[in-house]
């Protein structure tokens, strides 16, 4: 039976066992600077991901990653922090682990391995979404499963992997393989292949939202201001949008119900909350498309 890669052997870490705290963190962080140099070769195929997931958030639909283990955790966790940071709904961004919530604290036996399980998830998707298989190796059946479902609706495949067998890679659109070879410890991909994965799928999520107007320059203009420290973030970047100060973007804010594009818009273009939105409506929600046509 082939050797999968993420399985091989670190020969720079075989010592590790033998050396003090301080010898092992310098391997470890010596072997992590090999993570940023790996996805640099992949940002091309990254960008054709980006333009991809863009394309579908603009037709209503939506991004949903699966992955089973730590690629699923992953997965969940990028998911979750999209409509905080981005005033989306959540199920525009969903994380699907093989074995259901559960499996977000703990192993759940045979998992990755369920074919039928991965079709059963996959049913979930739609022509307009776009699926994302996370996987170090490539090669779970849970995530052909969710393929197999995928190619019947026509959704789009993207597949992030470290292993550039991996089964995944012959089922996707778009193919990224980030190569960072052999793990510390052999065989735990929570580690540079989880950190790799962790890198990209902010690439994806985050450059998606920026190219659907979700961002003004490199603030959050649909922040969901929730707590007190997002509304002092969501005051802070109305005032330095606007040019006003700190006392009248808090204001403009309640008036708005703390919709920062709508805030902003009422204070540069000194109009009534119902003309902000009707621009802000007429534009696809592009701050900055809204404000230049107005």
């Amino acid at each position: 039976m082939k050797k999968i890669i993420t399985e091989n052997r670190n020969e720079n870490t075989r010592d590790i066992d033998l050396i003090s705290s301080l010898e092992i963190v310098q391997k470890i962080n010596r072997e992590d600077e090999i993570i940023t140099r790996a996805i640099k070769r992949e940002l091309s195929n990254i960008a054709a991901g980006i333009d991809i997931i863009a394309g579908c958030f603009l037709k209503g639909g939506r991004l949903i990653y699966f992955g089973a283990g730590t690629s699923g955790r992953l997965g969940v966790l990028d998911a979750s922090e999209c409509p905080p940071t981005f005033g989306v709904e959540p199920d525009m961004v969903q994380g699907i682990i093989a074995g259901g919530d559960r499996a977000l604290r703990f192993a759940i036996e045979g998992a990755e391995d369920d074919f039928e399980l991965g079709v059963k998830d996959g049913s979930i998707l739609n022509k307009n979404d776009v699926c994302v298989l996370i996987s170090a190796s490539g090669n779970p059946n849970y995530l052909i499963g969710v393929a197999e479902s995928a190619h019947e609706r026509k959704c789009k495949i993207i597949a992030l992997t470290s292993n550039p067998d991996g089964k995944i890679l012959n089922e996707a659109d778009v193919k990224i393989c980030v190569e960072v070879g052999a793990e510390v410890i052999a065989g735990s991909s929570r580690m540079k292949s989880g950190t790799a994965q962790k890198m990209v799928l902010n690439m994806l999520s985050t450059a998606s939202m920026v190219k659907i107007g979700k961002t003004y320059e490199n603030l959050m203009i649909d922040v969901k201001a929730t707590n007190e420290k997002l509304k002092k973030r969501a005051v802070q970047i109305t005032a330095d949008l606007s040019g006003k100060d700190e006392k009248t973007s808090l204001e403009a804010l309640e008036k708005c119900g703390w919709q920062v594009k709508t805030a902003v818009f009422t204070l540069v273009k000194d109009v009534s909350i119902e003309k902000a939105q009707y621009a802000l409506k007429q534009s696809g929600g592009f701050l900055r498309k809204a404000l230049n046509d107005f």
